[in-house]
């Protein structure tokens, strides 16, 4: 195998949307999902200490209010990205908490990697599904597809013509 082959091959994006694609997509959102809900536990079980400690710290007024807030969608948004159902708003909601713990890091710590990296790798993930949604594999493709079997048909049209226009791309190359 050439280098060239050899480095195209290893630097090519993949645009197989296969099943193994939307499977590790469907992981990325489980786990994401999943782990974010001990947060909202963690703040109900102090609240008084959440609400000091980080709303305060940042200004926002009723400190208690919007403490709840960032518990409750937590508590709420969370177990709706990980089973995939609504996740364009929830990870929206999710997302936006987490910019606002980045915010409380940057004002606490500057930009201490230590201190952001754990909410930047959230903030990052959900953002990733606010934009994205959940994948194939989700309440909200199987909703979709009992409303309208054709909605999901243009994804595999729009795969289809990209894995041409890239193997165009690649025979012209060789040539």
């Amino acid at each position: 195998m050439p280098l060239l082959s050899l480095v195209t091959s290893l630097l090519k994006p993949s645009l197989q949307q296969d099943i193994k694609f939307h499977l590790v997509w469907t992981v990325l959102r489980v786990v994401v999902g999943l782990m974010m809900i001990h947060n909202g536990l963690d703040k109900l079980a102090d609240i008084e200490g959440f609400s000091r400690a980080y709303v305060e710290v940042i200004g926002l007024p009723f400190p208690i209010f919007f403490s709840y807030v960032a518990a409750f969608t937590e508590l709420a948004a969370a177990p709706l990205v990980a089973i995939g159902l609504l996740t364009r708003p929830a990870a929206l909601g999710l997302f936006s908490t987490m910019a606002v713990a980045m915010y409380h890091h940057v004002l606490v710590a500057g930009l201490s990697i230590p201190y952001l990296e754990l909410s930047a790798i959230y903030a990052s993930c959900f953002l990733f599904f606010a934009v994205n949604g959940a994948g194939l594999l989700s309440l909200d493709a199987l909703i979709v597809n009992k409303i309208d079997a054709a909605a999901l048909v243009p994804i595999t049209t729009k795969r289809t013509s990209l894995e041409n226009a890239y193997a165009a791309d690649d025979t012209i190359r060789l040539r």
